[in-house]
């Protein structure tokens, strides 16, 4: 009992906290990317220079697909030993695969989530895109693929966000969600890597992810389905995740649910994480998260709220929470690129439905303010997570 929980428990304390900057600031991403210089020089593309916004309803912007101007790609295969090299920007449209693509019958690709917000002053910004560029490295060699370098990786999405620059919604109206892919675009039969790899990056405008809007959430806890197992490839942001959870999330909403709460596949008692989403729970001044132990997706809206929360002054720790702790909790919160922070308010597991508190202040709400404060330049951002791109 002793070693498990010592296995599960990462308490976020101030040494803890310095060493996460000091890993980062040795990877040379954080500092170098407000700097980044553009390795390759983007292709000809034509900017709608007299339209400031495209014909949008911003003030009706929900989560779906829009289509935008333009998308970027970029290619490696064995000839060139599996090196990206020069993309380009090209307008927005239908990619070609051989049927025998690895993606199609392998399922060899990932993908990432980040975001473009445009400012006040008209200055467009991205949200700490270097950590989805790491993220896609860490995925691309569990799944045995090339993938490009952070500086090949934010030069894309920058490239990508200022070409599609009229889709970025005005302020507080919502983002550009930015979706950078890569996928084994080369022929393969027997089971092993495809031969070529193609890195795409897209965009669309968003408002709120959930139909709720800003409502709180509320959870389905899914005991008969499960994410993720031990020794898979729940941890990296890999396209073979995201199907397996459809049925169940189906299944919630048609009972008037907006999504799902997992649990782990050994034990089925200790929450993981919602489909789409990272889960908090509050008591007192503690905030606990489940720990990354290879079966939950290390969210980088949820390491920032984590780094908030210990600013703040809050109690972080990383570990094993049971579904007895998640039902006694002070409050639940989810955490992600697309929700932002979305507050819970019940959770049904097993027929028993437990509300939360949702009275102000909620602990989520202050975590909340803080991140949008720091995305929309209204407090300093002294952990320089933004990078100005126009």
């Amino acid at each position: 009992m002793l070693i498990q929980k010592s296995v599960c428990l990462r308490i976020l304390t101030r040494s803890s906290y310095h060493a996460s900057k000091i890993r980062a600031a040795n990877f040379g991403t954080q500092a170098a990317a407000s700097s980044l210089p553009e390795p390759y020089a983007p292709s000809s593309f034509r900017l709608n220079d007299n339209d400031e916004y495209a014909p949008v309803d911003w003030n009706n912007l929900g989560f779906g697909l829009m289509r935008t101007d333009y998308m970027y790609m970029m290619k490696c295969g064995n000839d060139e030993e599996f090196e990206f090299k020069q993309g380009e920007i090209s307008p927005y449209g239908n990619v070609e695969l051989s049927p025998s693509a690895g993606v199609l019958n392998y399922g060899q690709g990932l993908f990432e989530g980040t975001k473009a917000f445009r400012r006040v002053d008209g200055g467009i910004f991205l949200f700490r895109p270097e950590e989805n560029a790491i993220r896609m490295q860490i995925g691309a060699e569990r799944m045995c693929m090339p993938s490009p370098s952070v500086r090949q990786f934010v030069s894309a999405v920058k490239q990508t966000a200022l070409a599609n620059k009229r889709w970025i919604p005005p302020p507080g109206k919502g983002s550009l969600y930015i979706r950078p892919l890569l996928i084994g675009s080369g022929p393969v039969l027997g089971l092993a890597p495809a031969s070529e790899y193609t890195f795409l990056v897209y965009a669309s405008p968003v408002g709120n992810y959930f139909k709720e809007g800003t409502a709180p959430l509320n959870l389905y806890v899914e005991d008969e389905f499960h994410r993720a197992a031990r020794g898979g490839a729940g941890g990296v942001k890999t396209i073979t995740n995201y199907a397996p959870v459809l049925k169940a999330i189906s299944k919630a909403r048609d009972r008037g649910f907006s999504d799902v709460l997992y649990l782990d596949s050994v034990n089925k008692r200790n929450i993981e994480e919602v489909s789409s989403c990272n889960v908090f729970i509050v008591k007192g001044n503690t905030l606990s998260t489940p720990a990354t132990n290879g079966t939950i997706l290390k969210g980088i809206t949820r390491k920032s709220v984590m780094e908030i929360a210990y600013i703040l002054g809050y109690e972080v720790e990383e570990r094993c929470i049971s579904i007895e702790e998640l039902m006694e909790a002070d409050e639940v919160f989810c955490t992600g690129t697309a929700v932002g922070v979305a507050p819970v308010g019940s959770v049904t597991y097993k027929g028993s439905r437990i509300d939360y508190k949702l009275s102000s202040p909620l602990v989520s709400e202050k975590l909340y303010s803080r991140l949008i404060a720091i995305q929309n330049g209204v407090v300093p951002d002294t952990q320089r997570w933004m990078i100005q791109i126009d």
